[in-house]
């Protein structure tokens, strides 16, 4: 194998799991559009964000090799396109300190901890549905919310924290709602009613939250009136999917069912959300 050929690796470049980029592009639009503005610290923010996202899956297959879970050989591109990623980060970094936006690298640090625990089951070989991990980590990439919010601004807004914790409301249920439907999968027949809403009594649980709290706050007045449209749509994504379990479903079938309900339940948010 060449030199070229073990670099351009596309399961060391590009995440593999694909159904995540969605718990940031999510959030990071969200706050665009409420920002109301797209400047050049914008763009910043959206290239720093992309490599941060992007790092994190040649850091994995390098925590992977060195744990004897990967071959030695992906090491060389493992640390090439860290090397990439890295460099184009701090240049969006030092885009965002120069047009005076340095505050919100702060949002930075909850990452950290999140990132090494992830690491450290990786090198345990116990990253494999780890639910709780998977909910916290979306909790950091809703930080983009915030972010392209204040950015977009120009200062800070404690709208953003608002931001942050609706976006990340979805991606907690809508993660819930992935193990659900994986556990379907794996049914060799439709059970029962009962059966079918026991197993699906969390993500319901979840969903029905996130739907009756922005209907409470869109009353009261704390949120816009019609800011409950998109949990209502997950929430009935949830209901379809515990009535008609995913026997046999392909994981990939899974994947971009979910995919399709992230991205309305971003247009809706965007297109509903007038504070």
């Amino acid at each position: 194998m060449n030199g070229k050929s073990s670099i351009f690796v596309r399961h060391i470049a590009i995440p593999q799991d694909h159904g995540s980029w969605v718990f940031l592009l999510s959030p990071l639009l969200i706050g665009l559009f409420a920002g109301g503005t797209f400047e050049w610290a914008s763009a910043f923010l959206v290239v720093t964000a992309m490599m941060a996202f992007l790092i994190r899956q040649p850091v994995t297959v390098a925590v992977k090799a060195y744990a004897g879970r990967r071959p030695r050989t992906e090491l060389p591109a493992a640390r090439f396109w860290i090397l990439v990623y890295g460099l184009v980060a701090l240049a969006g970094l030092a885009g965002l300190v120069a047009a005076g936006d340095w505050f919100v690298l702060l949002l930075a640090a909850p990452g950290l901890p999140v990132f090494a625990w992830h690491l450290y089951l990786v090198g345990r070989r116990a990253e494999r549905k780890q639910a709780g991990v998977e909910i916290l980590a979306t909790g950091v990439l809703a930080l983009a919310a915030p972010a392209a919010l204040w950015v977009g601004k120009g200062t800070y807004d404690p709208l953003g924290w608002v931001l942050w914790l609706l976006a990340w409301l979805q991606s907690a249920a809508s993660i819930v709602h992935a193990y659900l439907r994986l556990e379907q999968r794996g049914l060799p027949e439709v059970p029962p009613r009962p059966v079918r809403w026991k197993m699906g009594r969390r993500a319901l649980l979840y969903t029905s939250f996130n739907l009756g709290a922005t209907l409470l706050a869109g009353w009261s007045g704390w949120l816009p009136g019609l800011a409950f449209l998109p949990y209502l749509l997950q929430w009935l994504e949830t209901l379809w999917g515990t009535e008609r379990p995913a026997v046999g479903w392909k994981p990939a079938r899974i994947g971009v069912r979910q995919l399709i309900v992230s991205t309305l339940f971003t247009v809706l948010f965007i297109l509903f959300w007038r504070p």
